[in-house]
């Protein structure tokens, strides 16, 4: 069965050789979003504030929040790519996340070379990666490029073999930071739909979005996060937010 707990998780991370002058202190409040305290040589910053949640299986959970509320941090923080400053985190089932697209890119490297170097860094076996290809094949739309180094690529092509790869297995739990809005309007309909199967599949659906629409037409819980602090709301709430 998978599932997410977090048990009174605060994440803080601080920023060094920052004038704390009152004018400075105000702008990083409003550009962060996050609680800011003083320490010797350093502000720190609370991104998120003793979170305590429980997402189980079948779950849909939607993030709502304004521009630095803890909405990315939580996802990161899910994902396992930060570390929480206290708290405890238990995760149970296979973790795929669509905001950390193209890590591990070389761009020396030939787009094959690529799918099975981004695809071991997912976790991912060779066997998986080849079994995968075809439809990775498929939806880049590449054809002979995928042997040229990745270098030659406009940025619109970059982007479809970052995405194909990044959502090349079926995960249990999805973790996504708005959904794609790069590419041709072409790729954008199949990225689309791929992302639709990928939620429609997975046990747990994580989604950090400013399109409400979106948000209540993909979730049955909604959260919202306020300079790092989280509370459960109901669909009205985000309905009311237009």
């Amino acid at each position: 069965m998978t599932f997410i707990r977090l048990d009174n998780v605060t994440v803080r991370y601080p920023i060094f050789n920052a004038r704390a002058t009152s004018i400075r202190h105000h702008l990083l409040n409003i550009g962060t979003g996050g609680r800011l305290s003083n320490d010797v040589g350093a502000v720190n910053v609370t991104a998120l504030r003793d979170v305590t949640i429980s997402i189980e299986n079948g779950d849909r959970v939607g993030l709502i929040g304004h521009n630095g509320a803890g909405k990315s941090t939580l996802l990161r923080t899910l994902a396992g790519i930060y570390v929480p400053t206290k708290g405890t985190i238990e995760r149970r089932g296979r973790i795929s996340t669509i905001f950390e697209v193209g890590a591990g890119l070389d761009p020396e490297l030939s787009g094959y070379e690529n799918i099975r170097r981004m695809g071991l860094l997912m976790g991912l076996s060779l066997a998986q990666m080849d079994a995968a290809l075809p439809e990775i094949e498929e939806l880049t739309e590449l054809g002979n490029f995928l042997a040229l180094p990745v270098r030659t690529y406009s940025a619109g092509m970059t982007t479809r073999l970052m995405f194909a790869v990044a959502t090349a297995v079926p995960p249990e739990i999805l973790l996504v930071d708005e959904i794609l809005g790069a590419g041709d309007s072409s790729f954008q309909k199949r990225a689309q739909a791929r992302i639709d199967r990928m939620i429609s599949s997975a046990s747990i659906f994580v989604f950090a979005s400013h399109s409400n629409e979106l948000l209540r037409r993909h979730c049955n819980r909604f959260f919202e996060l306020h300079h790092g602090v989280i509370t459960e709301v109901s669909s009205d709430v985000v309905s009311a937010l237009g």
